[in-house]
């Protein structure tokens, strides 16, 4: 399978690159640009055609239509360099990795940072959840790869960008239901449009609300989720206003990983571990943001953000009481998690933009800031004697007590100069991070502790128009990741307070690529190499607490091969990951040259889409496609007899209908996922401690929903 995808995809792509330098096009008021991508955040706007950064789009209608519109996994396997595995496990949320940054999460997503409609939509420490991502109402979403995402901040090995649809008239209400295998279901409902009228026009409004509930492909894995989402914006004179609320609420069952013999004897089966500690999360917050930008004339521009949000979570493990005891382990934080978080932050940037030298200046300089306060409390989870105890799963005598918190103050310049045949840029961020832990359980010692983190990230790229449809693309820069505050809450060693031993990792990446287009499609190849010193690597995760350590040396070598083609009624999308990823230096417990863990060294995504011309008034679209996953180490020692998920190819088959009459549009899907019900491993947990590393995927499924739409 390997061998022959590296065979046939640039066969499927060649075409397009030659019928894109032979066949004349027509010239365009802005010399070739695509439509242009307005990347928010601490970055300038940019375009995906002129500009030297590595960014890719995917449509909302690509995200909503014949999709669950539950899981970031459905839409985006098409971005190549991007892992979205999914862990069939709601308790700990999707893994998520771009060119390796983020593949040692156990829970949640690190090292690539969330955003909606320019609001953070990651903790100031990095940490974010893809499950706050509102999809039904998603207008597009961006996927920033390259040395250009670390002008996002610390903990930027990429960046995913959602952007709401923005309300206009005529406005409309949707709502949809849909059901799939093992009990799941999703209901949501949306609204867009504008008051006043239009020559006076007011706020644009974008509401999103939905639930979904699922009994869970195994026992101990039941989950549901409610989402709220709501967007305002209104212009003004030479600029505009932007409100953005969510709120979600979630409750899940964590069934846990299997072992090796457990995942061949049966993958549908749960430890008994999970089971016996009733083992699971909940979780609640509430995030609200305000951007505002004025032109001040003559090309200034001033752009102005906030946001603050409150999390709250409870998550019970399945720590045994033994580990817990008082007087053997004094620095054991228990087996309930109590987590308290409020945060808020602020970004300002000056912009210029203006013609100058014969070519179009675009200069910003900003100051981003953030901060985050945690309170995080420990118990024990269970009640009576630890040799004895006389329950299991519930909330116990207090381990631990503190207050950590995450500040950031971060300055940052980006230029850009851009002529008719290629484009300069180049930035600058200085990376400011504290740490602080105050200990107020002190029965086993003050564990105060206090950390920082610094650093300057410069990048520079260029752009070559080498013909009217093809155009070569470079670039090169600094990152640094800091750990997030519960990657430093633990200590490897089983000791209380936060891990002051635990530094940031310093990469240096660079990459070099092509891309081309045409009236049929698009095209891009990428190569890339990422050098990281003191990786943050996984220390070990014992009954769902997860530990980590600086790992030593890693080198990141891949190509990025990507097309979509156009022929009539069938399109045919492709994407194509090759990553090796390996340990440089090594450590005493990681040999040099191993694989690190969690990630795949191929990864193939393909669909043919075929939209015949069926009835009049009906539209229909049929697609087939394939989804191919190399194998994958679990743990840094590459255990290939315990710790090995095997490479597998998952086939999929849908069909999507529309009917219009007057103001009213249904459309309905169905679809059937892993249609040849193949056996393989989601996910992984990485390094977990008990060897209970594999997360089952799928087995065969068959999903299907409708949706209504009004417009008024």
């Amino acid at each position: 399978m390997q061998v022959r995808s590296l065979v046939l995809f640039p066969l499927a792509v060649l075409p397009a690159w030659l019928h894109a330098q032979t066949t004349p096009q027509p010239p365009e008021a802005d010399g070739g640009a695509l439509a242009p991508v307005v990347i928010t955040g601490s970055s300038s706007a940019d375009r995906r055609w002129r500009g030297s950064a590595t960014v890719d789009v995917v449509d909302g209608r690509e995200l909503r239509d014949g999709q669950l519109q539950i899981n970031l996994s459905e839409g985006l396997a098409r971005v190549p360099g991007l892992v979205i595995r999914n862990r069939e496990n709601y308790a700990q949320d999707l893994q998520v990795s771009i060119r390796g940054y983020g593949a040692r999460s156990t829970f949640g997503v690190r090292g690539v940072r969330l955003f909606v409609d320019g609001i953070p939509a990651s903790a100031p420490d990095g940490s974010g959840q893809a499950a706050n991502f509102p999809l039904g109402s998603a207008e597009r979403i961006e996927v920033v790869r390259g040395p250009f995402s670390a002008l996002y901040g610390a903990s930027s090995g990429g960046a995913i960008l959602l952007y709401t649809e923005d309300g206009g008239r005529p406005g409309e209400i949707r709502a949809g239901v849909a059901a799939g295998a093992n009990g799941l279901w999703r209901f949501s409902t949306q609204a867009t449009g504008q008051t006043g009228t239009t020559d006076a026009p007011g706020w644009s409004y974008t509401l999103d609300v939905g639930k979904f509930a699922t009994d869970g492909a195994r026992p101990q894995s039941a989950a549901h989720r409610s989402t709220a989402n709501a967007r305002l914006s209104r212009a003004h004179d030479g600029g505009r206003t932007t409100l953005v609320f969510n709120r979600q609420s979630a409750f899940a069952l964590d069934p846990q990983g299997l072992s090796r013999a457990q995942f061949d004897a049966n993958p549908e089966q749960t430890a008994p571990q999970p089971i016996l500690f009733n083992t699971r999360k909940s979780v609640s917050q509430t995030q609200a943001g305000l951007a505002w930008d004025q032109a001040l004339g003559n090309g200034h521009k001033v752009e102005l953000m906030s946001y603050a949000g409150q999390r709250r979570v409870i998550q019970f493990q399945s720590i045994p009481p033994g580990n817990q005891n008082p007087v053997t382990s004094p620095g054991n934080s228990g087996g309930v998690i109590d987590l308290d978080r409020d945060y808020w932050g602020f970004n300002a940037r000056w912009r210029l933009q203006r013609e100058w030298n014969g070519g179009q200046l675009d200069l910003s300089a900003g100051l981003a800031g953030d901060r985050q306060t945690d309170l995080r409390r420990g118990y024990q989870n269970f009640t009576g004697p630890a040799a004895t105890p006389t329950a299991l799963g519930v909330l116990g005598a207090l381990r631990r007590d503190e207050t950590n918190r995450a500040t950031t103050l971060d300055p940052y310049v980006r230029a850009s100069w851009q002529k008719e045949d290629w484009t300069l840029e180049g930035g600058l961020r200085r990376v400011n991070a504290r740490y602080v832990s105050s200990d107020t359980f002190l029965s086993n010692g003050d564990q105060s502790g206090r950390v920082k983190f610094d650093g300057y990230l410069p990048v520079v790229g260029v752009r070559w128009q080498l013909a009217p449809r093809l155009q070569a693309f470079a670039s090169v820069g600094r990152g640094l990741e800091t750990p997030t505050l519960n990657e430093a809450a633990y200590r490897s060693d089983g000791g209380a307070g936060l891990n002051t031993a635990l530094n940031a990792s310093r990469s240096t990446s660079a990459e070099i690529g092509l891309r081309g287009r045409n009236a049929a499609g698009l095209w891009n190849a990428t190569l890339f190499d990422i050098r990281t010193r003191d990786e943050i690597v996984s220390a070990g995760t014992i009954d769902g607490r997860a530990t980590f350590a600086n790992g030593g040396s890693t080198k990141r070598q891949g190509l990025e091969l990507s097309a979509e083609y156009g022929m009539g009624s069938v399109t045919l999308s492709s994407a194509y990951t090759y990553l090796r990823a390996r340990y440089g230096s090594g450590t005493a417990s990681i040999p040099a040259g191993n694989r690190m863990p969690g990630l795949p060294e191929h990864q193939l995504f393909a669909q043919l889409a075929w939209a015949p011309a069926l009835v009049s008034g009906i539209g229909g679209v049929f697609t087939l496609e394939a989804r191919h996953t190399g194998s994958v180490f679990a743990n840094d020692a590459n255990t290939r007899t315990t710790a090995l998920a095997e490479k597998h190819t998952l086939l999929g088959i849908g069909a999507r209908f529309e009917q219009t009459t007057g103001a009213w549009t249904w459309r309905e899907f169905v679809r059937i996922d892993n249609l040849t019900d193949r056996k393989h491993v989601g996910s992984v947990i990485v390094n977990d401690g008990n060897s209970r590393f594999f997360e089952p995927g799928q087995g065969r499924s068959l999903s299907a929903g409708v949706e209504l739409t009004r417009r008024f």
